[in-house]
């Protein structure tokens, strides 16, 4: 039983794991025959996944298309176009100018200090000018003006913004830098940059000043053009500041009164006008911008005085800071001494006189004066005398203007109360007030005086700037901003002889000369000089009179006021590297003004550069700026010019502030650094004949390396176009 019950037990064993055996083996067979299927769903599983994928991408692309092409109708919808070439969104207020190929040439963001949530719409009727300018309100708040003047190749558009609502200051930012054109114009800066692109700085009051101290320069202009031949104009009457901003690459324009420059509101709220010009020629741009007619009303006598300042030295007598250091015999023996170099004007300054204002000679220390000035008239010497509209509280006429009520005076207060201010040696003065009429009447009276009794022709009017004005000061009249009294008191002397003034905001008539700010006796001073008479030639000022060789003054600390707010005398005699580098460069600009002699060195190299540059200024120098002398008379072009004006379209014209040209014909090269007897030179397209060694030189191409030795400076005469090496 038990044998029988294993056998029976072991058959159905072995019969189970046969079965057991041939499961396994049928479960591996299917798993085997559906392994291929198994892949070829993981195969279906991904790419359904892929397709997913790429579903959900296109849905995106498709939703982003969708949106972006909404935003796009809707911009398209907004921006309209305006006068053909004036693309502007009112809603964000993006204006942008075409040229005649369509290309965009400027870009900005007017109305820059409107809310985001202002909505704009067309003005009213009564609100509607005749004159077919556009007119856009946002309510309540702004008004935007826009009109159109097409002037040939020449396109210019006209923007007034007016503020509805007070605290509001109407402000347009444009691109700073845009296709590597750069901003020149307003004259000269604070930091001395040769373009505004490259300046920095925030909204400041545009106005006459001395730019070691203020933002802006004693030549201003409301002017400005870029690179790529845009110009901006604007209007005299606005409040205007200006502010660069590197970072944000913007360059803006804003209307906003203050307690000083723009006091007097000449409108209830401020408006922000100006022009905008376009063309494909940065200097044709230049040329209609500036162009105004000089010649109107000159005398023979005018254009006489202009040759001789163009011709002769001006010798300014020199002076230390107390009146006592002038008397006859400083100007006999100087005159003596400048004689070896040639004639011309000699300017006596403001000492001439016991006090500031008293507009009579000082007779203790100038008994014979008259009889001198007869010496110097017949030896070939013009003399001048500097006058001013300050009258010292010390002086004599200080009360008559006072009972006369012929100052300025103090804001808010009675007339019988004058404002005063500070001027050079005198700490306290009053300042005749040009609006009334009978100012300028007193005036003319005393130096018609003078005329007469001394035989003085000449007066050279220091001003100072718009900041030498008292700060509460109040005109008869308004002034649209202290720079218009300089304008008034300029025009009003300008048949009385005046050969040259401190500060001007517009050009004054020949033959008058705009100085160039007081130099520091240093090399700094020197690279001033050069910056400021190419500024000043870019805002329209062609006639400029550089000062004195080797430096007006000497401070060797930094100023914290105003340059005319301190009695500085002649700097002691500067290093002769320094003067003959001067000397050099004032050779080629439109006049020369000597103070230190170059005799006063007893060297014989300092007097043989001074007697090689006197040739090179008689020889060549003289007739190319007489040459040159109608072109700026009728076309508002400087006599000395940036590279840029001669050829506007080369890149590296553009960025070289350290050579200038002298007309069309003579490229200068000056050294302006101490030690130094070798620079890069870049010469234009054209044929040089170098001024040095008499080579020709190709152009439109960098010299590395060009040596200039103390005695020489670099300067290359233009050739004919087919003149063959």
């Amino acid at each position: 039983m038990l044998a029988s019950d294993f056998d029976t037990h072991s058959l159905a064993s072995n019969q189970a794991s046969i079965t057991s055996v041939n499961s396994l083996a049928s479960l591996l067979r299917e798993k085997m025959q559906a392994f291929p299927q198994l892949i070829r769903k993981k195969k279906r599983e991904t790419k359904d996944y892929k397709i997913k994928i790429f579903v959900i991408i296109m849905f995106f692309i498709i939703i982003f298309l969708i949106g972006y092409a909404y935003i796009a109708y809707h911009q398209q919808v907004l921006t309209k176009s305006y006068f053909q070439k004036i693309k502007f969104n009112s809603v964000d207020r993006i204006f942008r100018i075409l040229n005649h190929d369509d290309k965009e040439v400027i870009s900005g963001q007017l109305g820059v200090t409107l809310s985001s949530d202002s909505a704009p719409f067309h003005c009213l009727e009564e609100q509607r000018r005749s004159d077919g300018s556009v007119c856009i309100e946002w309510n309540g708040v702004a008004r935007l003006h826009m009109n159109f003047e097409d002037k040939g190749v020449f396109r210019c558009y006209t923007l007034q913004w007016q503020a509805l609502t007070p605290g509001l200051l109407p402000t347009d930012c444009y691109e700073l830098k845009r296709d590597n054109g750069l901003w020149f114009g307003g004259g000269i800066t604070k930091g001395q940059e040769w373009s505004l692109s490259y300046a920095n700085f925030d909204f400041m009051p545009y106005a006459s000043g001395d730019s070691k101290v203020h933002q802006f320069g004693n030549g201003v202009k409301r002017y400005f053009i870029n690179s790529i031949g845009v110009a901006m104009q604007v209007s005299e009457r606005t409040p205007l500041q200006l502010g660069i901003n590197r970072t944000e690459n913007q360059f803006c324009l804003r209307a906003a009164n203050d307690d000083f420059t723009f006091v007097n509101r000449l409108t209830a709220l401020p408006q922000l006008d100006y022009k905008i010009c376009t063309t494909e020629d940065m200097r044709s741009l230049h040329m209609l911008m500036t162009q105004q007619s000089l010649w109107d009303g000159l005398k023979e006598q005018d254009i006489q005085v202009l040759h001789s300042l163009l011709e002769e030295p001006v010798w300014r007598i020199p002076n230390q800071d107390l009146p006592d250091s002038l008397n006859e015999t400083v100007i006999c023996d100087y005159s003596e001494s400048a004689i070896a170099m040639g004639l011309g004007h000699i300017v006596i300054n403001e000492f001439w006189q016991e006090n500031i204002g008293d507009f009579s000679v000082d007779r203790a220390r100038f008994p014979t004066l008259k009889d001198t000035i007869d010496v110097l008239h017949r030896r070939g010497f013009k003399v001048v005398f500097t006058i001013q509209p300050f009258i010292s509280t010390d002086s004599v006429n200080f009360k008559d203007a006072v009972r006369r009520k012929l100052l300025i005076y103090e804001r808010h207060s009675e007339r019988s109360i004058p404002a005063l201010t500070r001027y050079k040696s005198c700490s306290s003065a009053g300042v005749l007030d040009i609006t009334n009429n009978a100012s300028v009447p007193w005036l003319l009276e005393k130096l018609q005086r003078l005329k007469e009794e001394y035989g003085v022709k000449s007066f050279y009017l220091d001003l100072g700037t718009g900041y030498n004005l008292p700060h509460y000061y109040q005109c008869r009249q308004p002034l649209d901003n202290p720079d218009m009294y300089a304008r008034m008191l300029t025009a009003s002397l300008e048949g009385e002889g005046l050969m040259a003034v401190s500060t001007a905001s517009v050009v004054p008539k020949p033959p008058i000369f705009l100085s160039t700010p007081p130099a520091n006796a240093t090399w700094e001073g020197l690279r001033e000089t050069l910056a400021a008479v190419l500024n000043y030639g870019v805002i329209g000022y062609p006639f400029v009179l550089p000062g004195a060789i080797g430096g007006d003054y000497l401070l060797e600390r930094s100023l914290t006021k105003m340059v005319t707010f301190y009695s500085l005398g002649q700097p002691p005699l500067p290093d002769p590297e320094l003067f003959i580098r001067w000397l050099q460069l004032a050779t080629f600009l439109p006049a020369m003004q000597f103070s230190h002699l170059p005799s006063e060195y007893r060297s014989d190299l300092v007097t043989r550069v001074a007697q090689e540059m006197k040739e090179v200024r008689q020889t060549v120098v003289i007739a190319l700026l007489k040459k040159y002398l109608s072109p700026s008379m009728n076309e508002g072009l400087p006599l000395v010019r940036p590279l840029w004006m001669m050829d506007p379209h080369d890149p590296a014209c553009l960025i070289v502030s350290d050579e200038f040209s002298v007309g069309e014909e003579l490229i200068v090269a000056p050294i302006l650094d101490a030690g130094r007897e070798e620079r890069e030179v870049y010469l234009p397209q054209g044929v040089w004949k170098d001024g040095i060694d008499g080579s020709l030189r190709k152009g439109s191409r960098w010299m590395h390396g060009y040596r200039v030795p103390k005695e020489k400076i670099a300067y290359f005469r233009k050739m004919p176009d087919n003149t063959r090496f």
